[in-house]
């Protein structure tokens, strides 16, 4: 779909977006904090006993992008929108915007959404909103969905795409972005947090250069920071002496964090309030799509459109997260060169990043011991931290 095409179609939802700034797109250098003395945070307890479980989940990689079009099967029209890699939740108000246009491109009245996951429930309310009577097929519901074992973080363009596939992808890419961003921010505030603004702060032993390093058996993904560079506060350097951590390098950024437990409730309490109607159903092979009552349907299966629609060009990309306890005095991410820390107020979330093994992987067996040698690092972060600048000292 061309640009000016979309913004016709999508004007109304983009001019929400662009009160964001769309003019400040230009890429700018990390500031230095001058006033940031008395830095206080809570530490972590970080400990093995302390995991009440380990999650895995398969992320959906397509090297040309999500795959957001339409296609003539039999006597029904699908509506494809899937492959968002570990950019669903991030991307799925934009994405579902695109994909409900294409959906009233083809005059239907009654919609069907395969899939229960961050696409399919947000397209499937996008649609309901839209004054279309619609239908959710899925084989499993919130919380026993993939989706539900992301990390939690606004993550845009995690392997949304390879770089050769970049420029291609870039315009649709920053449409849906800054969409998606607009309506999260109509969601701040709410009862259970859904969605909440945080402060983390990236540790290292050498100076910054790119955050997340190549992964020596993955692509090399898209990046497309520099488009969007407005949304969100640069993050600011801090000094030896304005921080708690060992580390003699330390980045403080601000980003968005989904509370996924609280925000799937909410989407699922806002689309069964108004009508929305869920049916259980596993399908196997993609004829048995023809028995269903409505003409189009949204297709919204992740990773298992490789098995229902035979698309070989979705790789899942393995990725695993072990919760802790919550601790709600605990409100700030981490960082590290191989760890992610997120403090989701339904456990607070770590993950190794930067390990080979995972990109072809459809492996969902938890390797605990991987977790557990996370959390014991966290907890040597913990231990290091200067205690005259968090609470409890002790």
């Amino acid at each position: 779909m061309e640009r000016r095409q979309f913004l016709r179609q999508a004007g109304a939802t983009l001019a929400v977006a662009s009160t964001a700034g769309l003019a400040g797109c230009a890429a700018q250098p990390p500031r230095t904090a001058t006033a940031t003395q008395g830095l206080s945070l809570a530490p972590i307890r970080a400990s093995t006993d302390r995991i009440t479980g380990v999650y895995v989940c398969t992320r959906p990689f397509r090297a040309e992008g999500p795959r957001i079009e339409t296609q003539k099967l039999g006597n029904k029209t699908i509506v494809h929108n899937y492959g968002h890699g570990g950019s669903g939740w991030s991307l799925s108000w934009g994405s579902g915007t695109l994909a409900l246009q294409m959906v009233q491109a083809s005059g239907a009245k009654d919609l069907g959404v395969i899939g229960c996951g961050a696409i399919g429930l947000t397209t499937a309310l996008l649609a309901q909103r839209a004054g279309l009577q619609t239908r959710i097929y899925a084989k499993a519901l919130p919380p026993d969905v993939f989706s539900m074992r992301a990390s939690g973080l606004w993550t845009p363009d995690s392997r949304i795409c390879d770089a050769a596939h970049a420029p291609a992808l870039a315009d649709r890419w920053e449409m849906m972005t800054r969409i998606s961003y607009a309506r999260y921010q109509s969601l701040l505030g709410l009862p259970g947090q859904p969605i909440e603004w945080i402060d983390g702060y990236s540790l290292s032993d050498m100076p910054f250069g790119k955050f997340h390093g190549d992964v020596p058996d993955e692509p090399e993904y898209g990046d497309f920071a520099s488009r969007v560079r407005d949304l969100t506060p640069r993050p600011v350097e801090l000094s030896p002496g304005n921080h708690p951590f060992p580390e003699p390098h330390v980045r403080r950024y601000t980003t968005l964090m989904f509370n996924i437990s609280s925000y799937a409730n909410y989407l699922m309490n806002e689309y069964q309030a108004a009508g929305g109607k869920i049916d259980i159903r596993e399908f196997e092979h993609v004829e048995q799509l023809q028995q269903l009552p409505e003409h189009t349907l949204v297709n919204a299966t992740g990773y298992g459109s490789r098995a229902l629609f035979g698309d070989e060009s979705v790789i899942p990309v393995r990725g695993q997260t072990a919760r802790l306890i919550p601790q709600p005095e605990v409100t700030y991410g981490l960082r590290l060169d191989n760890l992610s820390v997120v403090p989701r107020s339904d456990g607070i979330m770590v993950q190794v990043t930067g390990d080979p093994g995972n990109f072809n992987n459809a492996d969902v067996t938890p390797h605990r011991e991987v977790s557990e040698a996370a959390v014991r690092e966290l907890a040597d972060v913990m231990a290091r931290m200067k205690r005259d600048a968090t609470h409890g000292s002790s």
